[in-house]
């Protein structure tokens, strides 16, 4: 069960590492105004949190044989075939919702700081 949540957190912070870069290159593109950059930055990290959202409603009737946690997990180690829709689908969906709560805050944390380079007339 432990390599099982390695495994899905792997996956999907593999996942938001590559959509983060993405954000990043975009507010570096956008650096020359730094309120349009964190608000960009904010959008596009709501985004990747909603994202997450559907990710993980999708995850409780997603078939768990095709999903890349069942691809990387050897033969020897994947749970039984009578559990192992329900443990997949479960550790999933955790997963997905914990990394869209963080991203959520990293979100409203970008928002904060177009809200302060607002005030201060950037």
């Amino acid at each position: 069960m432990e390599e099982v949540r390695r495994l899905a957190y792997e996956i999907v912070l593999r996942a938001c590492g590559f959509a983060s870069l993405a954000i990043f290159c975009v507010m570096i593109g956008l650096s020359f105004l730094p309120r349009a950059a964190f608000q960009a930055g904010g959008f596009l990290s709501m985004t990747m949190t909603l994202v997450l959202a559907f990710k993980a409603r999708e995850a409780r009737t997603k078939d768990h044989r095709r999903t890349e946690m069942w691809l990387y997990l050897p033969k020897e180690r994947r749970p039984p075939q009578a559990h192992a829709q329900q443990t997949i689908s479960a550790v999933m969906r955790e997963t997905y919702l914990l990394f869209a709560g963080w991203t959520a805050i990293i979100s409203i944390a970008m928002w904060t700081v177009a809200l302060v380079f607002s005030f201060i007339g950037l």
